[in-house]
């Protein structure tokens, strides 16, 4: 006996959902494609409807109004028992007097599917997340990190087309949330899963996912592969929520073809203008994109300068909080055998890549 994948297509076509007679809008015209054996994420700040969405997809909220389809067919007036999902949940909910085998076996026996083989694919389950030998213990016996391999077997095992993972990494320690995260990434592309994860964590978002649709204020603020997003953000917000972006004002004034000549602060920069005029613009700058030198030393760049207030040494970099001319930056430096002292004056350069061009009116 193996453990089936009968990976799902998830559409959301124009999707709303209110509470309280339509006086609270938790998602707005949503529409989105999540193509079968794709791992897509929902990001996005607290509050902007990506739990809600995650929740219509399982059947736990239904649509005020739009169309959901699940592998085709339309899901949208059905219960959650009618729909060929599982899900993942933050606090893991394992049944504390249950063995490791049992909770794992639990949604097959409920089902009616006989003990025997329930507890057949349950072992398959727990080798394929790597706790084969585990069965019987008791959740209590093991780490929060086989905790949450114990839950996704608990829903691979029902072989569902779609599943759904809800901020399954929000109970662990950072160094477990890699390892942990690397683990569910690998599992979803061997077995060609269909996935829809939610998260807050940006990092976490770029490791795992093909797609990511980042929601704000009820709808979508951009939707695409992790390096488009975060090399190409469509707004500030965007550049400031995938990775820390400096947001600086600066100008436009010369277009050539598809890149534009961009005076920022009186550095030129020549960047892609991305559909954008003439005239005001705003430039999104990654913190690693901005280089610091010693007022006195030689620069390639103009005479923009700074002051250093603070510094701050992590192991493999320097952070810096620098006042400019352009504003307040954040700047991470890798040169740590060197590092600026807090008072000191800088010159500010910026190397070729980490700038995107984004428009003015947010």
């Amino acid at each position: 006996m193996k453990i089936k994948t009968r990976a799902g297509s998830v559409v959301f076509e124009n999707v709303t959902k209110t509470y309280g007679l339509g006086a609270v809008t938790a998602i707005d015209n949503v529409s989105f494609t999540i193509n079968p054996g794709e791992l897509v994420t929902l990001l996005g700040p607290s509050g902007c409807g990506k739990t809600t969405t995650l929740r219509m997809i399982a059947g736990l909220e239904h649509a005020t109004k739009g169309k959901i389809l699940i592998g085709g067919k339309d899901v949208t007036q059905l219960p959650a028992t009618d729909r060929d999902v599982s899900m993942v949940f933050q606090s893991y909910a394992l049944f504390p007097h249950m063995t490791v085998l049992e909770n794992v076996a639990y949604g097959l026996t409920v089902t009616g599917v006989a003990k025997a083989e329930a507890h057949e694919k349950a072992e398959e389950g727990l080798d394929l997340v790597g706790l084969a030998g585990y069965g019987r213990r008791l959740p209590s016996e093991l780490s929060g990190g086989q905790q949450q391999r114990v839950a996704v077997a608990r829903a691979l095992v029902l072989e569902p087309e779609v599943l759904l993972l809800d901020e399954p990494l929000s109970n662990l320690d950072a160094k477990l949330r890699r390892q942990v995260r690397t683990e569910i990434r690998e599992l979803q592309q061997k077995l060609g899963l269909t996935a829809v994860y939610v998260t807050h964590d940006q990092e976490e978002a770029l490791a795992v996912s093909d797609h990511i649709i980042v929601m704000n204020r009820a709808v979508i603020a951009q939707q695409g592969t992790p390096r488009e997003l975060y090399e190409q953000p469509a707004s500030g917000f965007i550049a400031d929520f995938i990775g820390d972006a400096n947001l600086v004002g600066a100008e436009l004034v010369e277009v050539e073809g598809d890149m534009a000549h961009i005076e920022i602060g009186g550095l030129r920069q020549t960047l892609p203008h991305r559909g954008l005029g003439i005239g005001p613009v705003n430039v999104a700058v990654r913190p690693d994109a901005i280089e610091l030198s010693a007022v006195n030393g030689e620069s390639r760049q103009s005479s923009l300068k700074g002051h250093i207030t603070h510094a701050a040494y992590l192991g493999n970099q320097m952070q810096y909080s620098v006042t400019s001319d352009i504003g307040d930056l954040f700047v991470i430096d890798p040169h740590i055998d060197a590092p600026i002292a807090t008072g000191d004056e800088v010159r500010i350069g910026f190397s070729g890549r980490g700038l995107a061009v984004v428009p003015t009116d947010e």
